[in-house]
């Protein structure tokens, strides 16, 4: 049992330098693709959206709490609203519609 924790040690340890280094080994010039390029640049949000999405559903009493806290911080980010604003008025949806439903 001892000997399986250090093997799933090694073996992720394993995985994690072989993503960072290929691709330093391998791609030793600038990317010219323009297709490959424009997808790598948006890998960071696709990678945050995913991880975040399920726990702003799943952080509230109501999933339907969080639904509505999505999509209110959705349309003040598309009209402008700045992270804190879109933030705190995400945390009031939560609070307000906890508050009517739960009574």
């Amino acid at each position: 049992m001892k000997h399986d924790v250090f093997l799933y040690i090694l073996v992720m340890t394993a995985v994690t330098l072989a993503i960072r280094l290929v691709p330093l080994t391998l791609l030793r010039r600038p990317i010219k693709s323009r297709f490959l390029r424009s997808f790598l640049y948006y890998v960071p949000y696709v990678t945050l959206a995913v991880m975040t999405f399920p726990a702003i559903v799943d952080a509230t009493q109501m999933p339907a709490a969080g639904v509505a806290a999505l999509l209110a911080g959705i349309s003040l980010a598309w009209v402008g609203a700045s992270l804190f604003q879109v933030s705190a008025a995400c945390c009031v949806v939560v609070f307000l519609f906890e508050l009517v439903l739960l009574k």
